[in-house]
Formats: structure tokens, C-alpha cells, sequence
């Protein structure tokens, strides 16, 4: 690092080193070439254009014309990424060696989780588990489970400990806020552990056509049965719009489940699979090239899962955590 910073200092001080510091940060290729290759891989592959009102052709026109030869890497850069945030999907990325462009969708909405009012005023003596952060609350009669991310995974050992733990409690309280997903077989992991029946769920559809609304057969999705230990007293889910991805689906995956409720604010959607590819200057990129369905054939996965009892965090007074008090008093009624 010190020799590369001795390098460009040095190159500074001679007029020479202009065209070469120059001609270092042009955009690699022609920024034509690689504009209309994400933008036909997009229009042929993106999932929600319908859904969400997006005029595609129009975006095209605005940010192509923002292109120019030659140009700089970092300028090539911020036409396509912008062009990307069109889109409006925190599952919609451009990766370079010297950025990532994300939407972060969790931004555009209140923020409903505070971490150490949780942790001082609940669970000051909390246990982890593997992923999980866990305690008794209200004398022993509700266990409070908080997963902050499906990127962890959710073991079997874990679980076992988990329900062993709580079997005799009255409810469970599962927080997943802020938790922007991860690795989908973490769902099934823990959904299985609410059900003793193999439930149909959902279902899933793939872009599979030129027409921006051609997909694919819907593929079923179920909640499998799990013959271990497992806990079906009520499970109050708290989500909200940090509740991204993977915690989508799980949250839509619920719908299924009766004894399972979801509390909060709406989360915030991701329920397309990304997928991507290469540009021609060797950047990636991925986008959501699928949708989640409910059972009546209703997307709420992009737009983001309802919760079935809103509730809201009150910053005034971070002594109380106002969404995890509702879902107490849920289980307590």
C-alpha cells in the first residue's frame, strides 16, 4: 500500500503521469456496450416491472444518454447503478472492484428496533444459542427468541435446545426485525419446528419469457412436517420494514401456519430469488428474476408482508420496546 501511495505522489509532480492516471480510469470497453447489455439482461430477465409500474424503456432513454466516450470508471459506475435503483430492489446490485451500488430499502421507511432496549430492559441476563439471543420473560411464562439474520445457520442442536428450554412456557415471541435475510434452508429449518404437518404455503414464479409479465408455472411451496421436537402454542413474529429477503418469506410462509401471528410493521419485501451475470468490463450484477405468491395468487412479497397487528417502536422512550409490549399482551391475553 505505501509503495502505491509513493507511486501516484510521485507520478503528481510530472505532467507526464496525467494521461497515465488518466487513461487508468476509463471505463474498461465501450460504456455503450455495457449500458445496453445490462439494460436488454434486465428487461429480459427483471421480475417485477409490471408490479410495480416501472417504464423501463423510458429509464433507458433518461440514463443512456448520460453516457458519453470516453468516460471514467467511477462515472460508467453511477449511470448504471442509479439506472439499477429504478428498479427499487434492495436484491438489485452492481458490483465493481471499487463499489457496490445497494437501493437499502430499509432506509425509506422508521426504524422499529432498538437492540439494547431489548437487551437492558428485557432480557438483561440473555443466553446465545448458535444464532440465537434468548431469555425468559414474564416470570417464565413467554420465551423471547431474537435471530438477527437467516445468514446464520439455524442448527438443529440449537432448536432442540431452544423448544427444550421453552416447552413449558404459554408463548413464544420470535424477533425478526432488522434480520435482512440470508439462506433460505434456515427457513424451513425453523418453520418445520412449528408444524407436525407438511402444510402448503405459497408459491414461486419465474420470468421465463420476453414479455415483461411471462412466468413460468407456479411451484408449490410447503412448511414441512418435523417429527422432533417442536412448538405449536401460539408464536407471536415481530418484523418490520428491516425484515427483508429471506425474513420475507418466512413471514409469508406463517400465513399457513394458524398458531403463528405477525406483528409489527410490514416487512420489507425481497421475495424474488436474484439472480445475475458479467458485463463485458468484467463487473456483476444481479436482480430478482422471480416472485413469491401467496395462495390466493396475491404478491405481497415485493411490496412487503402485512403484519396481522400493527405496532410501532416509540423512540421517545427507549426504557419500553412498545412492539415487543403488544406482542406480550397478545400472549398474556
Amino acid at each position: 500500500m505505501k509503495k502505491r501511495v509513493f507511486f501516484l505522489a510521485a507520478c503528481l509532480l510530472a505532467v507526464s503521469c496525467e494521461k497515465i492516471l488518466f487513461e487508468k480510469d476509463l471505463a474498461s470497453g465501450n460504456p455503450y456496450d455495457n449500458f445496453d447489455y445490462l439494460w436488454n439482461e434486465a428487461d429480459r430477465k427483471y421480475s417485477y416491472f409490471e408490479l410495480k409500474e416501472i417504464d423501463w424503456d423510458r429509464i433507458r432513454i433518461a440514463y443512456r444518454e448520460k453516457l458519453s466516450v470516453p468516460m471514467h470508471e467511477e462515472a460508467l459506475f453511477e449511470v448504471l447503478a442509479d439506472m439499477l435503483n429504478e428498479l427499487r430492489d434492495d436484491h438489485v446490485n452492481l458490483v465493481s472492484p471499487f463499489n457496490i451500488s445497494v437501493y437499502n430499502v430499509h432506509l425509506r421507511h422508521p426504524k422499529n428496533y432498538h437492540d439494547r432496549t431489548v437487551e437492558e430492559f428485557y432480557i438483561p441476563d440473555f443466553r446465545i444459542t448458535g444464532p440465537f439471543v434468548h431469555d425468559f420473560l414474564e416470570d417464565g411464562e413467554i420465551g423471547y427468541i431474537r435471530y438477527a439474520s437467516f445468514a446464520y445457520t439455524a442448527d438443529k442442536g440449537s432448536l432442540d435446545y431452544l423448544l427444550l428450554r421453552y416447552r413449558n412456557t404459554k408463548g413464544l415471541i420470535l424477533d425478526l426485525r432488522e434480520n435482512f435475510g440470508g439462506r433460505i434452508i434456515n427457513i424451513h429449518n425453523i418453520l418445520e419446528r412449528f408444524s407436525r404437518e407438511r402444510v402448503l404455503a405459497a408459491y414461486s414464479i419465474t420470468r421465463n419469457g420476453p414479455g415483461r409479465n411471462d412466468f413460468g408455472a407456479r411451484v408449490p411451496l410447503y412448511v414441512g412436517k418435523h417429527d422432533g421436537l417442536t412448538y405449536e402454542k401460539p408464536v407471536m413474529v415481530l418484523i418490520d420494514r428491516g425484515s427483508y429477503s429471506a425474513t420475507t418469506f418466512f413471514s409469508l410462509l406463517t400465513k399457513a401456519l394458524p398458531h403463528v401471528v405477525l406483528l409489527g410493521d410490514t416487512t420489507g419485501g425481497g421475495g424474488g430469488l436474484p439472480n445475475g451475470g458479467q458485463l463485458p468490463n468484467g463487473w456483476t450484477y444481479r436482480f430478482s428474476v422471480s416472485q413469491l405468491l401467496d395462495l390466493q395468487g396475491t404478491n405481497y412479497a415485493e411490496n412487503g408482508v402485512p403484519p396481522d397487528i400493527h405496532a410501532e417502536f416509540d423512540w421517545t422512550d427507549l426504557t419500553k420496546d412498545e412492539i415487543l409490549e403488544r406482542a406480550i399482551a397478545e400472549l398474556n391475553r
